[in-house]
């Protein structure tokens, strides 16, 4: 049995997109959402510069990323959290970032899971449990599946705010 490739194999792997839809409020509260929240600011390059270093290869060899988050409104602390760090770690990697207000997605069929879309071709579901914590991944190629994942985030994309316009209520 042949392994089912990493997030990074399936990233650098890549050839013209990777796209990450976001629909949680609140993700793993880690130590560094605690540091953040106590008003200890860093510098996301210091704590995640293999992301940085991921996401500018990838798109200095022409993968275009993009993340789209759907968001309630007032925001969630964790939230306000992604929305700051946003501008000086993903922004900053390469990534194009949108937000999209939960009350503007209420005509869209979303799969009820995050992902990451690789070519359109491939779907990488990021399971979570209640608290935040991510339990496990799963690596699906079901072309009706990737149809749905492909549609939802061009849903997402369309109605979508850009993050340098995005201000969180």
């Amino acid at each position: 049995m042949v392994p089912e490739p990493t997030f990074e194999e399936l990233f650098h792997s890549a050839q013209r997109s990777a796209y990450h839809l976001e629909m949680r409020d609140a993700y793993g509260l880690d130590e560094d959402y605690q540091e953040w929240t106590a008003g200890n600011r860093f510098d996301p390059a210091e704590r995640w510069p293999w992301w940085i270093d991921l996401v500018s290869a990838a798109v200095s060899r022409g993968l275009t990323v993009h993340r789209a988050r759907v968001v309630s409104e007032p925001i969630s602390t964790y939230v306000r959290y992604e929305h700051e760090l946003t501008s000086v770690h993903n922004i900053k990697a390469g990534e194009v970032v949108r937000w999209l207000p939960r009350r503007r997605a209420s005509g869209l069929a979303l799969p009820g899971n995050d992902f990451w879309l690789f070519d359109g071709a491939s779907v990488l579901f990021n399971h979570f449990a209640g608290n935040g914590t991510m339990t496990g991944e799963e690596l699906v190629t079901d072309p009706a599946v990737v149809e749905l994942c492909v549609s939802a985030f061009a849903a997402v994309w369309e109605r979508s705010i850009p993050h340098e316009e995005y201000l969180p209520a």
